[in-house]
């Protein structure tokens, strides 16, 4: 229970001050100073140290000193807006460019659409499609019209969309091209309008009622009514959001189980913005190029490669195609993008691909060994593969799933410029990062700024325990699921379901997930990851997972054909070769934790859009 209400804190500001002063070590000075920690001890991350040592501050809601002087997120956005108008903003590769007065000018389209259309503050609006600038601008304008945007996996199965559409009681459905021919609209009977989200004009696919059909065919004259003159950046007035309110409905991505609806407050989207701004601003200026390649309905994408750089100023592109490593590193090229977010799997792919083949030819194994040769070595590497990116990016950051360790140590010891962060959908998403230059090896990163980190564990620097988190980017709650928002956030703290460690300067070590973790048969905790990170280091293992039957542990595996023909290995051979893998690999880990078997997978294993692996559909795969 808070000491003191959101809608007091402000009046008792000054007494809270005055009991400081007489029992905070802090304020052996003067009032200003105490009075300058309260406010804004959470604004440059320290509050998590203050409170250590503050018995009053400790007893007070964070969260309400937090959102007292949270700005308004519409506004973040419009202000942006006004600020770069004549500046290229979101361009779909290849294609058409729209400057910030563009995407300006058909957010007030579509704002008169989801008005005639009768869509009231706080109404559901679904978008589900691959990313586009039109998918960008629906969800812009859904946010500051002052509707809840939905954002939908375009890879989900139709039946998902159709059960997500309807769960979320959305009004309308903004749909992309590649979408929309695989979905019924019969069974979704409680949208009163769908928008095809891969044209100029939205065009009208469904529409159940008149509000709706008078919408889109008037479309172009209601604006015309509203905007007789011209249409000038000093037009554009968006919705007022307050912290708590609700923003975006958006659905996890089900990595251990069916997907959940999140519903994150604007005060989330804004202190995640506002986290990019605090330790990228000073390398990133408005006009830079960035390359859109995870999909926004996922908040790892949403939120870095999409709304901060929107806010900055910085130029978009979204690739509307599949992110290859062949159709990435051709965008890296010509675009030279000035941050890279990534996924482990794109990052590994183009290491263990295009890199390690060139490492372990023997000139270069001889150079790297000789201390003369090995520094000039690692140099050109470096320089290789940072042109291979583009060559004008300050860091990559990877995250949604863990890194392989053989790679992170490659990346490391030729001093490439990626960090590793770590967050949840929950979170909006950012949890945890560290500057490339600081990064420590292994970990994720420290806690992001306006937000506490701490593992629940009689000893956090050595015995994993759960993950818990609290500050501005937690979630309000699970959407209709009193139970599993109940289990998730309790006694005032995010759990996140993964296990980790924090060494003593803060930086989180994950080592797997609490869904996950195996149980041997003398009761030693077994982590599947760690035996993952080692078994998809030996050869012709392009994918792999772990799982547990009875007392044995067995390894799924998948193996790239393209990697096999061009080894002129047989199926008889291959089999040959995972035993022989098995054993290497039952050296190099407990004996409690010892393969029994492995099992090669006839295909890909179904994955998440972060392309980490659906493991619950493969529990009780048959081995």
């Amino acid at each position: 229970m808070s000491l003191f209400p959101i809608f007091f804190l402000k009046d008792y500001l000054h007494e809270v001050t005055k009991i400081l002063q007489f029992e905070c070590i802090f304020c052996t000075e003067n009032l200003q100073a105490c009075k300058n920690l309260l406010r804004f001890a959470f604004a440059k991350g320290k509050m998590a140290h203050i409170k250590d040592d503050c018995a009053i501050i400790n007893s007070i809601d964070t969260m309400n000193l937090q959102t007292m002087d949270c700005p308004s997120f519409n506004d973040y956005i419009e202000q942006s807006i006004r600020k770069y108008w004549d500046l290229d903003a979101l361009t779909d590769y290849g294609t058409h460019t729209y400057k910030y007065k563009d995407v300006a000018r058909i957010i007030e389209k579509v704002h008169i659409i989801l008005e005639a259309s009768g869509v009231e503050k706080g109404d559901k609006v679904a978008i589900c499609g691959r990313n586009t600038v039109r998918w960008g601008i629906a969800f812009l304008a859904t946010l500051t019209y002052g509707a809840v945007a939905v954002p939908i996996l375009h890879e989900f199965h139709p039946e998902q969309i159709h059960d997500l559409v309807n769960f979320s009681e959305a009004k309308l459905l903004f749909v992309g091209d590649q979408v929309w021919p695989k979905l019924d609209p019969d069974k979704m009977p409680g949208l009163e309008g769908i928008f095809s989200n891969s044209n100029d004009e939205y065009s009208l696919l469904v529409g159940r009622t008149e509000k709706v059909q008078y919408a889109r065919a008037n479309l172009n004259r209601l604006f015309g009514e509203r905007f007789p003159m011209y249409f000038r950046a000093r037009d554009i007035h968006y919705h007022r959001d307050s912290p708590d309110e609700l923003a975006v409905l958006n659905f996890t991505s089900g990595t251990t189980s069916n997907s959940k609806g999140v519903m994150l407050p604007y005060r989330a989207l804004w202190s995640n913005a506002k986290f990019a701004e605090e330790v990228l601003g000073k390398e990133l200026k408005p006009g830079d190029n960035v390359v859109s390649m995870l999909p926004m309905a996922h908040e790892y994408g949403m939120a870095f490669e999409f709304l901060f750089e929107f806010l900055w100023g910085m130029h978009v592109y979204f690739l509307t195609k599949t992110p290859s490593p062949a159709v990435l590193l051709n965008a890296f090229a010509e675009l030279k993008p000035r941050v890279i977010i990534a996924v482990p799997l794109i990052i590994e792919k183009i290491v263990r691909k295009a890199i390690f083949p060139q490492i372990k030819a023997p000139g270069i194994r001889l150079a790297l060994m000789t201390p003369l040769l090995r520094d000039r070595v690692k140099m050109q590497i470096r320089r290789r593969m940072q042109k291979a990116f583009g060559d004008n990016f300050y860091e990559i950051i990877i995250g949604g799933a863990a890194m392989n360790q053989d790679v992170e140590i490659f990346l490391k010891g030729i001093g490439f410029n990626y960090t590793v962060g770590y967050g949840a959908t929950e979170c909006a998403p950012i949890l945890c990062y560290e500057d490339w230059q600081r990064f420590k090896q292994g970990s994720c990163g420290k806690a992001a700024p306006r937000m506490e980190i701490k593992i629940d564990s009689r000893d956090p620097q050595h015995i994993p325990g759960e993950i818990l988190a609290r500050g501005m980017n937690v979630m309000l709650g699970y959407y209709k699921n009193e139970e599993a928002t109940a289990q998730t956030l309790r006694d005032g703290w995010y759990h996140t379901g993964d296990l980790g460690v924090m060494d003593a300067e803060g930086n989180v070590f994950i080592k797997g997930r609490s869904k996950t973790m195996l149980l041997g048969a003398n009761g030693q905790n077994i982590y599947p990851e760690e035996i993952e990170d080692k078994l998809a280091s030996l050869p012709f293992v392009t994918e792999c997972l772990v799982i547990q039957k009875g007392e044995h542990l067995y390894g799924l595996v998948y193996t790239d054909p393209d990697e096999l023909k061009k080894a002129h290995i047989s199926q008889g051979d291959l089999a040959k070769k995972m035993e022989e893998n098995r054993q290497t690999l039952n050296q190099i880990i407990p004996s409690y934790a010892r393969v029994h078997a492995i099992h090669q997978m006839p295909e890909e294993f179904e994955k998440t859009p972060k392309k980490s692996i659906k493991r619950y559909i493969y529990t009780n795969y048959p081995v």
